[in-house]
């Protein structure tokens, strides 16, 4: 059986019900796995990682098979703010270059534009319908010194700055005192993204099995075995693709090195142009601010407006109750003339942190045949979606002909083994502090 870090109420339906995307686009069926069956690759995790392995080596002729312990779109794939954007690590490039060097540095920044740009080739191949909008991504500067130092930053790395009286003119006012845009990126509904993701997999002739959950995982002369509550999945190659929602025995190395975090997410009704007007945000850009702890947000297509914040370190009725509140005084705090409008959906979920703050995708040390991808740090739409696609090189051994850096490819322990969730309150605290 499973064993996870978090209460069972973390990984069960009270944090995310109230997901507005459940709302805009109904799951598809896809069978349970009954009985024995062998495939050349099997893949834990229904997820934009573990469906882009699929689609990437079906595409390859392979034959691959997905094991989903839920529903379809159930976990962060079907739950989050639906940014396509850069990152996936928390590593600033500084320290990135002296930890690894400028070259492999540099690969891996490569790599995070070139997540980008699979996802949107994705999206144009296989014709989804992923209500995308915005051009690149903008941060919002939170105080004077972020505004300086966003400054500085547009005057480095280029992009395209926008001082504090100019904001309400291109439609970005509310509590902030800069912002800068960078040119790479767009926003969509991650839920209708996954499942044409999904579609095109099956095209191809990947097998995609719902409440099928991975109950242990065996290796033997003859390959990895994947218990589930009603079959046994059989292959050659396994690859890992939970994130964070991952367990300590499945397989037992993943033990230790990856850290389950809280974000919580909200939708508003509809507002009004005469709403925007009054708040001076009419722009469809997507957006986050300088807080360390960042909060997200944007104006989705039908005029919704998304929010979202992290910071979540319990998971409780009690505890949800508390990070919705919190949620919701960070709205109004940064867009004071909405505090009227209220919020029609509201949820949560897990994103996953490494040791090394970097994502780890690759072949798993000493254990031949195993593969992971996961710990992308709340920035799994574009990475998760650019893993799959390095993973079904990796599994078919071949180099990646995409950029793929050293970066990636180690994930250290946490200390304190099953307990590190207790390393989390004193680094939110620090955090909370600089903000």
């Amino acid at each position: 059986m499973r064993r996870r870090i978090f209460p069972d109420y973390a990984y069960g339906s009270g944090p995310r019900q109230g997901c507005w995307w459940d709302e805009t686009i109904a799951a598809p069926v896809w069978p349970r796995l009954e009985g024995a069956r062998r495939v050349d690759v099997a893949v834990i995790g229904g997820g934009f990682t573990g469906v882009s392995t699929a689609l990437h080596l079906a595409e390859a002729g392979l034959e691959v098979a997905v094991l989903e312990a839920e529903t379809p779109g159930w976990g962060a794939s079907g739950r989050n703010g639906g940014f396509c954007c850069l990152g996936g690590a928390k590593l600033g490039t500084g320290a990135m270059t002296r930890l690894f060097g400028s070259r492999e540095t540099q690969t891996y920044r490569a790599g995070e534009e070139a997540a980008v740009h699979l996802a949107h080739q994705l999206i144009a191949r296989h014709g989804i319908a992923a209500d995308t909008h915005s051009v690149g991504e903008t941060v919002m500067a939170l105080s004077a010194k972020a505004r300086r130092a966003l400054l500085r930053e547009a005057e480095t790395d280029g992009g395209d700055f926008i001082d504090g009286p100019d904001l309400a003119a291109h439609g970005l006012n509310g509590q902030f005192h800069a912002a800068l845009t960078t040119p790479v990126g767009f926003a969509l509904n991650p839920r209708k993204y996954l499942f044409g993701l999904a579609a095109a997999a099956q095209s191809a002739g990947a097998t995609l099995y719902q409440q099928s959950g991975a109950q242990e995982v065996v290796q033997d002369e003859t390959g990895w075995h994947v218990t589930t509550p009603t079959g046994r999945l059989c292959a050659d190659r396994l690859v890992i693709a939970t994130n964070g929602y991952s367990s300590e025995n499945i397989p037992h190395w993943l033990a230790g090195r990856y850290m389950p975090a809280q974000s919580t997410v909200m939708v508003t009704r509809p507002i009004t142009p005469e709403e925007q007007a009054a708040q001076g945000w009419s722009s469809a850009q997507m957006a986050y601010d300088t807080r360390h702890m960042l909060n997200y947000f944007r104006l989705m297509p039908d005029g919704r407006f998304l929010f979202g914040m992290r910071g979540g370190l319990t998971s409780s009725v009690k505890a949800e109750a508390k990070i919705r509140a919190a949620l919701r005084r960070h709205f109004e705090t940064l867009f004071p003339a909405w505090r009227h409008v209220e919020a029609t959906h509201m949820w949560s979920g897990m994103v996953c942190l490494s040791r090394n703050l970097v994502p780890f995708v690759g072949a798993v040390p000493d254990h031949p045949g195993l593969f992971a991808g996961l710990c992308y740090h709340g920035n799994g739409v574009a990475m998760g979606s650019y893993a799959g696609a390095l993973l079904a090189e990796l599994v078919q051994g071949k180099i990646p002909g995409a950029p793929y850096s050293k970066v990636m490819q180690s994930l250290p322990k946490f200390p304190l083994g099953r307990a590190r969730r207790v390393l989390m309150p004193p680094a939110y605290a620090i955090l909370g502090l600089m903000d």
